[in-house]
């Protein structure tokens, strides 16, 4: 009886429990690819509804505008998304996530804005750079925090892709000319990069006048031609040691070939 109770103690030691991840909250689930939480659930719903209006975005660049920077962000759009969609779908339904399937209120206002614009003006341009600028850099800060905290190795590497798509279409979006970056409450970014008010531009520093060095304790005095003093004076001596040998010398030898 003894050695099955120690038995039985080693087991319940050594097995992991079944509850590791109940710390984590009721929100989680385990998956095989780790814990799925509300971060990566929110990350499936924001990117299909970004792919849900940025879409047709794209396309109404290439109906609508005459400029080929702002068609060339459309086609960049176009193909990013449907290429996130198709990742997108697949994980979520491996992970058990439902997605929207309608842009939300704000999404379809931009839409419509693009819409009213007239065809081949720069207002259309403008407004198209602008609303999917600053909608894009709000997503990458979402997808960094969530790359960033996920545990989920899915999540993770997704939010990589999803990261690396985003980057370019901000890339391409900046490249058309039309991004304001000055309107801090679209694009607050633009806030971090500009200069302090306060920050007075350092005046020029005067030029240094030429320094004397004086002889005190531990310096030598320069002479005219640039040479411590001290070693001119080492030099003197070396020399006049050198002259006393060779005359020694020169006296030996006459004493021994008279």
């Amino acid at each position: 009886m003894r050695i099955l109770l120690i038995s039985l103690l080693v087991l319940l030691v050594g097995a992991p429990p079944a509850f590791a991840q109940s710390n984590l909250g009721p929100d989680y689930v385990q998956t095989p690819f780790g814990p799925m939480g509300p971060a990566g659930r929110d990350l499936l719903q924001k990117v299909t509804l970004a792919g849900l209006w940025e879409g047709p975005a794209g396309r109404m660049a290439l109906e609508k505008s005459a400029n080929p920077k702002v068609q060339e962000a459309g086609r960049h759009l176009i193909e990013g998304h449907a290429d996130l969609d198709r990742r997108t779908v697949d994980l979520a339904r491996t992970l058990d996530v439902t997605l929207p399937t309608q842009p939300n209120e704000s999404q379809q206002g931009w839409l419509n804005e693009m819409q009213a614009a007239p065809a081949r003006s720069t207002e259309f341009d403008k407004v198209f750079a602008n609303r999917l600028r600053a909608a894009h850099g709000v997503v990458y800060k979402f997808l960094a925090t969530v790359r960033t905290g996920t545990r989920n190795t899915a999540i993770r590497d997704y939010a990589k892709v999803c990261m690396d798509t985003v980057l370019d279409h901000m890339t391409v979006l900046e490249a058309t000319g039309m991004v304001d970056f000055g309107d801090t409450d679209a694009i607050p970014l633009a806030l971090v990069a500009q200069p302090s008010s306060s920050a007075a531009p350092a005046a020029p520093a005067p030029p240094r006048a030429p320094q004397v060095v004086t002889q005190n304790t531990g310096q030598q005095q320069k002479g005219g031609g640039g040479i411590p003093d001290g070693l001119i004076g080492i030099a003197a001596m070396a020399g006049t040691g050198v002259g006393i040998w060779l005359w020694s010398r020169g006296r030996s030898s006459r004493r021994m070939h008279p």
